[in-house]
């Protein structure tokens, strides 16, 4: 029989087999209370909630609370804005007797057909299109510089005369806002039917300044009692007549010369007028024109759009 013999082993082998099962049992010991502590987030986390997910709730109800509150102003406005668009249509039928039109709707058909006629063309046709359009233009272009470049020569040639053509406004009217009538059919105040406005209205406080809008001489002054009220008329030559109403008072006399700019009046109210206001008018050969087409003088041509927007908006004179 074989006999069992002791395997001597050295003292450092028993040592080093210790230190690893000491390891092993410690990283047991870590992955268990690392999946415990993992267990222990999950569980509280499906109870309470973490600072940060608080602030977020918190945050999201606050948002909710602010959509709902616009959501009501936006429901109040459309409901005011949908009340006056009735009332406007309502007004413009007991007017004119008619459906008023619906610009915009005209409007989105016409771009929408446009677009449809865009996308069934093919690339070479919108090129040709383009370039025509583009050559077009650059003809326009060129008509239109030589037709300024031939209108200051005739400037300089006529300065003199210059100074007798009505070419600023009668008042203050930097913000381009106190034009609220324009030349053409507007509603009248009194009878509430389309009348021919031969002028444009200020809506000026009483008293105002009135200024004379090119040199010349007083026609006449028209104190009588009148539906153009305090009157004062200015002739300037080459065919031209300026002519201001409803004044409260007149600074010049009959026959009296004037230079653009002098103080003719102060603005009123008087005769058949609505409120205060100036109504100015401009004559060229006994016919009455457009008084804003004689601003060249005072406003560039960006403030004479602005300015032609904001009269053609106002339907009422005030005379």
């Amino acid at each position: 029989m074989k006999q069992k013999t002791n395997t001597i082993r050295p003292p450092w082998f028993d040592r080093r087999r210790h230190f690893r099962q000491n390891v092993i049992r410690v990283v047991i010991h870590l992955f268990g209370w690392i999946g415990i502590a993992v267990l222990f987030y999950i569980g509280f986390s499906f109870f309470f909630d973490t600072p940060v997910e608080y602030r977020m709730k918190e945050s999201t109800r606050q948002l909710r609370a602010e959509y709902e509150t616009l959501n009501q102003r936006y429901d109040s406005v459309e409901k005011v804005l949908t009340n006056v668009i009735e009332r406007d249509r309502n007004v413009f039928k007991i007017l004119f007797e008619a459906e008023p039109y619906n610009l915009d709707e005209q409007y989105e058909v016409r771009r929408w057909v446009d677009y449809e006629n865009l996308l069934e063309k093919s690339n070479k046709e919108l090129g040709d299109e383009f370039f025509a359009k583009s050559q077009k233009l650059e003809k326009n272009v060129t008509l239109l510089k030589n037709s300024h470049e031939a209108l200051e020569r005739k400037i300089v040639e006529n300065r003199d005369g210059t100074n007798h053509i009505p070419a600023i406004q009668p008042v203050i009217n930097k913000e381009l806002t106190l034009l609220t009538a324009s030349y053409g059919l507007r509603i009248h105040p009194f009878y509430k039917s389309l009348t021919s406005h031969q002028g444009v209205d200020y809506t000026i406080p009483e008293g105002s300044r009135v200024f004379a809008t090119a040199d010349g001489r007083v026609k006449d002054v028209i104190r009588r009692r009148s539906s153009s009220g305090l009157t004062v008329i200015l002739d300037h030559g080459n065919g031209y007549e300026t002519e201001y109403r409803h004044l409260s008072k007149i600074n010049v006399r009959k026959g009296q010369n004037v230079r653009r700019g002098d103080i003719i009046a102060l603005s009123g109210n008087t005769g058949l007028s609505l409120a205060p206001h100036l109504h100015y008018e401009i004559r060229h050969n006994g016919m009455r024109v457009d008084p804003i087409h004689y601003f060249f003088m005072e406003l560039p041509p960006p403030q004479y759009q602005k300015m032609m927007r904001i009269a053609q908006s106002g339907m009422q004179s005030f005379d």
